[in-house]
């Protein structure tokens, strides 16, 4: 919701409320640099991926790409169809460098066994990407958005505001000129409706 009051065709971070019929949403991030996200919440549960491309464990690092043993070690039967998603494939593998899930009923996120200790990823103290991928989710903090969208925006915004959209706040012209100033509400508004974020 943030990355949309900013503007822009190709937000970095985005979510779909309706993505697919069955009434899976998806959020994503990408960098537009080969670094991306998708995070896939689901009636049976949610699938969290990611991609950077220039870790040590890429599955594009061998030739036919193949991802790091153990990155799906364990995935549930239920979740699984995710690794299939056409949307989340490049030349039929899933772009992804780490993997997570949660089923309903767990009491924490569950992932493979990976073993980090083979030539290519010894000594890499973020041989996955997860550490510089998921930062602004694993935070979750006003400041750390804000510091984010004043450099990649090349604005100054107001982290109360930030503030209230991650709490949930319903959307207002305040709120959203609070955030930036130049922001056309009305265009704001119609995409928080489309992503079932609340307008007052």
């Amino acid at each position: 919701m943030l990355d949309a009051v900013f503007g822009g065709r190709y937000p970095r971070h985005s979510y779909h409320e309706k993505w697919a019929p069955d009434g899976t949403s998806l959020a994503r991030m990408d960098n537009g640099g080969g670094d991306s996200y998708g995070i896939a919440f689901a009636e049976a549960g949610t699938f969290l991926f990611g991609f950077d491309h220039e870790c040590a464990i890429s599955p594009y690092v061998q030739d036919p790409p193949a991802h790091w043993p153990g990155l799906l070690d364990g995935l549930p039967d239920s979740l699984a169809h995710f690794t299939r998603e056409p949307s989340f494939l490049f030349e039929d593998i899933l772009e992804a460098t780490v993997c997570a899930w949660h089923e309903p009923g767990d009491s924490g996120w569950r992932c493979g066994t990976l073993d980090f200790s083979g030539p290519l990823a010894e000594g890499d103290s973020d041989p996955d990407g997860a550490m510089w991928l998921f930062p602004m989710v694993a935070v979750g903090s006003p400041a750390e958005y804000t510091q984010w969208a004043n450099g990649y925006f090349s604005v100054e915004t107001d982290e109360a505001a930030v503030a209230a959209i991650l709490a949930g706040r319903p959307l207002t012209e305040v709120l959203v000129h609070a955030i930036h100033e130049p922001a056309d509400f009305a265009t704001v508004a119609a995409k928080a409706a489309e992503m079932g974020y609340p307008v007052a």
